[in-house]
């Protein structure tokens, strides 16, 4: 989308932290903010390949960007980033390294499929065994202190209990109905696995935690057990599916990647009450990823000049037509090609190599189409795709 014109001039920063509520901040500050949204090891791979595009495009680099919000398979991507940033981020000259730190390790979790063997294993509860195989195969020992400082990383899920996001960062985690945990030493790959608990067979997760954990707050008006003792999660895209939330507020330009799902049609829907039921709940997440993503779009053609509802930016989605951004020099990505990425399933299901190119090339390839239609300063073309089948 085009870039609104500029808003009024922006306040201060106020003080970290600071969650949405009723008391937002009128006006966002001056800055960067990329958003992921969910998808299963589609989205995960759809976005590394949005990654790739920005780190070659210099906004990968420390400063650039100053917070990366993610839900889902967002969140996969989004922490491997996190735990590879370093002092300087990923320069566009150091490609190399993106590919060796970031690249690599996605694309080996997707050889690997999570989510059938975590739901049939009796041991364990579903996400216990998703946040096992996070951290046998992407994070380790890694806790949320291990993530850098800037660029803010949120891993974003849903409170089942509060009805709000509840939100994993080095500073805290918590929401602002229950409070917040500050310096949380939490696993990273806990909080990826909340964050991607896709119900019905991955959500939710469960935190038990201490209510002494948290800081006094009057104003969160659930701060007591069991809220704060034992939390339920489900995946951040239940509240979220763009993960845009919790930057809205804060920064005046966002760069929001889509690889969700829309809903396909079902010519004979079944009549019982188990099928139809979920039926109908995906109509509603569908009707609900619509609706954020046409506010999203409202905000980018905002001209009003209101800092509150007006932002600068750029989206990007799985099922967008790259003809639609008429650049000459886009890269060769037939419709009915990307399409067919789009549909492929929500899982943690091993990928073949073919499918995981053919998705990493279609977020490079729209990615690169939006940054240089939309977002200022012009960015330079993209030669070619990272891997040579296309898409």
């Amino acid at each position: 989308m085009a870039d609104p014109s500029p808003g009024a001039s922006t306040p201060a920063p106020l003080p970290s932290p600071v969650l949405e509520t009723a008391f937002a901040p009128a006006a966002p500050e001056a800055g960067v903010a990329l958003c992921l949204s969910g998808g299963g090891y589609r989205a995960m791979l759809f976005h590394l390949g949005s990654l790739w595009r920005l780190q070659q495009a210099g906004l990968l680099e420390a400063g650039a960007v100053r917070r990366v919000s993610s839900v889902s398979g967002g969140s996969i991507t989004a922490a491997v980033l996190a735990l590879a940033w370093g002092d300087k981020g990923f320069p566009a000259a150091e490609e190399d390294r993106f590919s060796a730190a970031v690249v690599g390790p996605v694309r080996g979790l997707a050889r690997h499929t999570i989510d059938v063997g975590s739901v049939l294993n009796p041991f364990h509860h579903t996400a216990t065994n998703v946040a096992a195989a996070y951290r046998r195969d992407l994070f380790g020992d890694k806790t949320l202190q291990d993530l850098p400082d800037q660029p803010r990383f949120v891993l974003n899920a849903t409170n089942v209990q509060t009805g709000v996001l509840w939100r994993f960062s080095k500073p805290y985690m918590g929401d602002y109905r229950v409070g917040l945990v500050m310096n949380p030493t939490l696993d990273v790959a806990a909080a990826v696995g909340a964050s991607s608990a896709f119900p019905p067979f991955l959500s939710p997760t469960r935190l038990a935690l201490r209510h002494e954990d948290f800081t006094p707050d009057p104003k969160a008006d659930l701060q007591q057990p069991p809220y704060t003792t034992n939390v339920v999660l489900s995946d951040g895209g239940v509240y979220d599916t763009l993960g845009r939330e919790t930057p809205f507020t804060h920064y005046d330009t966002l760069l929001v990647g889509d690889g969700g799902a829309k809903t396909a049609p079902e010519p004979e829907p079944a009549g019982d009450w188990a099928r139809h039921s979920y039926r109908v709940l995906d109509l509603v997440d569908n009707q609900v990823r619509s609706l954020r993503k046409r506010v999203l779009l409202a905000c980018y053609l905002d001209r009003s000049g209101n800092p509150v509802t007006a932002r600068k930016g750029v989206y990007w989605g799985i099922r967008t037509d790259i003809k639609d951004y008429q650049l000459g020099d886009a890269l060769d990505c037939p419709h009915d090609r990307t399409l067919e990425l789009a549909q492929v399933a929500t899982r943690l299901e091993a990928m073949p190599d073919e499918l995981q190119e053919r998705l990493i090339n279609w977020g490079y390839a729209v990615c690169d189409a939006g940054l240089r239609k939309h977002y200022p300063p012009r960015t330079p073309s993209a030669p070619r795709f990272p891997y040579d089948r296309g898409v």
